[in-house]
């Protein structure tokens, strides 16, 4: 199961952490954006390349403390099919360098449109006999509250493919108890999503015990996470919200199991911008971010006990 791939890559680097591929060209350092738009011009294609060589120096720093990389397609879309073809090299790149990916869709639809999806981002696209992959993650993030059928074709690619996928079901956003937490029945919604996830999930648990629908549990709720570790004893939690949006390491401890395994936790401003803290002028954004990575392990390290 993907997710058994996810852990071992976490054990053999003693780090449950995964860094955010979010730039805009404002985050970039000025002599990569110099450069771009120098040879791509001002404009869009400038930007676009400017985001891939960032990237590609913060895979190149980062593939050897993290165990994965988490592109958010929306800064990607941003700059049009530019920035798109930009996340499908960055996906390459980074399982070229080993590291696992977590494309962060949150696609939520149904019927045909969930299919095709799920057949870009993980299984492939069927053309006349041959079927080519497309971005090919390891593994996208989902919204399903519009019902489990949203989520079955990605599903199907997941068991058919070896990949996984990690379902919203408490966000880390100070809204998200508007809708979430409210009583439904017995329970809140958010926990009913988590017995649906669960469910879900049900009999498909890989060496670690863990099925390939996976949950999204925001560091910022940390009570929630600990019931929701409770509740959800075979799903894999990808939490965010860690650092700038306030979730600290303490609090992120609720989402391991005892052994220190089935989770991993999300920081992508604090790693990807840590160069705009060294006083420096943005040469120094490789050795930055690695630097904060290191911390943010050894933060969370503290608290979670692995093996």
């Amino acid at each position: 199961m993907s997710f058994d791939v996810l852990q071992e890559k976490i054990l053999e680097k003693h780090n449950p952490t995964v860094a955010g591929l979010d730039p805009k060209p404002e985050q970039i350092p000025a002599h990569i954006l110099e450069a771009a738009y120098r040879d791509y011009g001002t404009g869009l294609a400038g930007a676009a390349e400017a985001v891939w060589q960032f990237n590609r120096g913060l895979i190149d720093a980062l593939c050897d403390v993290v165990p994965a990389v988490k592109p958010q397609a929306a800064y990607y879309e941003r700059l049009g099919w530019r920035g798109m073809e930009v996340m499908e090299r960055t996906i390459d790149y980074a399982h070229e360098k080993g590291l696992f990916v977590i494309a962060d869709i949150k696609r939520g639809d149904i019927g045909s449109t969930a299919q095709a999806y799920a057949d870009g981002w993980l299984a492939g696209t069927k053309v006349g006999e041959e079927t080519y992959k497309v971005f090919d993650a390891d593994c996208v993030t989902l919204n399903g509250y519009m019902g489990s059928d949203t989520l079955k074709p990605f599903l199907d690619a997941c068991k058919a493919n070896d990949k996984s996928m990690f379902v919203l079901v408490k966000t880390s956003n100070p809204g998200s108890g508007e809708l979430q937490n409210v009583t439904a029945g017995e329970s809140m919604i958010y926990q009913r999503m988590g017995d649906m996830v669960e469910t879900l999930g049900q009999g498909l648990e890989g060496k670690y015990g863990y099925s390939p629908v996976g949950a999204v549990t925001g560091a910022t709720w940390p009570q929630e996470l600990k019931d929701l570790r409770a509740r959800m004893p075979h799903t894999f939690f990808l939490v965010p919200g860690y650092g700038a949006q306030g979730g600290t390491a303490e609090d992120v401890q609720y989402a391991f199991d005892k052994k220190g395994c089935g989770a991993i936790v999300n920081a992508s401003r604090s790693i990807m911008c840590a160069w705009q803290k060294t006083g420096g002028d943005g040469h120094d954004f490789q050795d930055a971010a690695r630097a904060a990575a290191e911390t943010m392990r050894d933060a969370i390290g503290a608290y979670v006990k692995m093996g």
